[in-house]
């Protein structure tokens, strides 16, 4: 029964776009002709040999993949555990977001469709957008809440000087779930020329799918590397959970492997209160939003409520269908971190190997010793720092009243 349990797990989501009650299509019947249209033209991509070979190519030659898995030398010694990074931040743009980028714009060539919209939060995937609409002639837009901006100026202009316009969201929290907002309005009235590039595994079917499976090249490289350094699989995976690209990557190649415990680290930011976190498994419950059926933060009346993290990019009030489902058949867990331990662990990695990750990654990095203490002494744990810290350095300065 657990083998075919978990040979369902690694074949979901169902034909409905659903994994077990969570997932699915919640859009205007205007999105359903699209949804058909790129979920048909993405089951031909994955059998399509030239696709994937150009896709391989460009993740090769352009994004610089494989990415190392690094050794934490000083950090295994600190912990008593063999501590592994994968660096993700060591791709082009700096991030894991690159990964669906440039498949999904790939994907829009063959749907021939030249206009792209995206949302962001932290900034990152709206710059892997714009740099891939800029490497493969394709028009962009990116929506981004205005207090995102405000937190994120260098990706800002970055995102320009790559092309792309990036539309400022004055509604609601101006975060990541009012970028979305704006960009499915978008996509409604343009759907005919459009291509939406969503950038997390979340949002109505087939995206969770799309994009899980273009970030899975992470955990596809960690399994092989940890196999070559250490000559077994890993006992934990551990990794940030925003939306949960990053994590699913990860992830996924593992879910057979019963042996290997997945962790991922929700934003605990201020408090328990509604309000004062994005952790959604913390304070959420089941709900409808935008776009699938997932886990949300919401109040006593259904309505989603704000959210607070010290990142941008893990400020979001639901979490990807797939996450809820790994959590309810206990396959997965996750914990909270706090705005207070992803500081401490932004500045751990740097003190100790030299590596400034982003804030989202931190919040891995802040749960670190919590989840070492879980583990045997030598256990082996592959943290993923999904991306680096440059865009996110004057923030923390500014939220630690250091004078730049």
């Amino acid at each position: 029964m657990a083998v075919r349990d978990e040979a369902r797990r690694a074949a979901l989501p169902d034909s409905a776009g659903r994994f077990g009650r969570y997932g699915g299509r919640y859009v205007p019947e205007t999105l359903i002709p699209a949804l058909d249209q790129i979920t048909a033209a993405y089951v031909h991509a994955r059998k399509d040999r030239a696709f994937q070979a150009r896709l391989r190519d460009l993740l090769r030659t352009y994004v610089g993949r494989p990415t190392p898995l690094t050794h934490a030398a000083r950090l295994s010694e600190r912990f008593h555990r063999r501590i592994w990074l994968k660096r993700e931040d060591l791709n082009h743009t700096g991030a894991h977001k690159i990964n669906n980028a440039i498949g999904q714009a790939l994907l829009a060539l063959k749907l021939r469709k030249k206009r792209i919209i995206a949302e962001t939060g932290a900034g990152q995937h709206g710059v892997a957008t714009a740099t891939a609409c800029a490497l493969l002639g394709l028009s962009c837009r990116v929506y981004m809440g205005t207090e995102d901006m405000r937190r994120q100026q260098p990706n800002v202009y970055r995102m320009r000087l790559l092309g792309a316009e990036v539309v400022g969201v004055d509604a609601g929290t101006r975060t990541l779930k009012d970028a979305v907002n704006e960009a499915l309005r978008d996509w409604v009235t343009n759907v005919e020329s459009t291509h939406y590039i969503l950038g997390s595994a979340l949002g109505p079917h087939p995206y969770p799918m799309m994009v899980r499976d273009f970030q899975s090249v992470i955990g596809r490289e960690a399994r092989r590397q940890i196999l070559e350094s250490e000559g077994r699989l890993p006992d934990v995976l551990l990794a940030c959970v925003g939306g949960g690209s990053n994590a699913i990557g990860l992830f996924h190649p593992f879910l057979k492997d019963r042996s290997v415990r997945l962790v991922g680290a929700e934003a605990g930011g201020r408090g328990a209160e509604l309000g004062e976190h994005a952790a959604r498994f913390a304070g959420g419950r089941y709900g409808v939003f935008q776009g699938m059926a997932s886990y949300v933060l919401q109040d006593a009346d259904g309505q989603v409520v704000g959210t607070h993290s010290v990142s941008a990019g893990l400020d979001y009030a639901s979490i990807g269908p797939e996450h809820a489902w790994l959590r309810d058949g206990k396959r997965a867990e996750y914990i909270s971190c706090s705005d207070a331990k992803a500081l401490a662990g932004f500045h751990l990695l740097a003190e100790t190997e030299g590596i400034i990750p982003a804030l989202e990654s931190a919040h891995a990095v802040g749960v670190l010793e919590e989840v070492a203490k879980g583990t045997r002494r030598g256990a082996i744990i592959i943290v993923n720092i999904s991306g680096r810290g440059d865009k996110d350095v004057a923030e923390v300065a500014r939220t630690e009243g250091v004078a730049l």
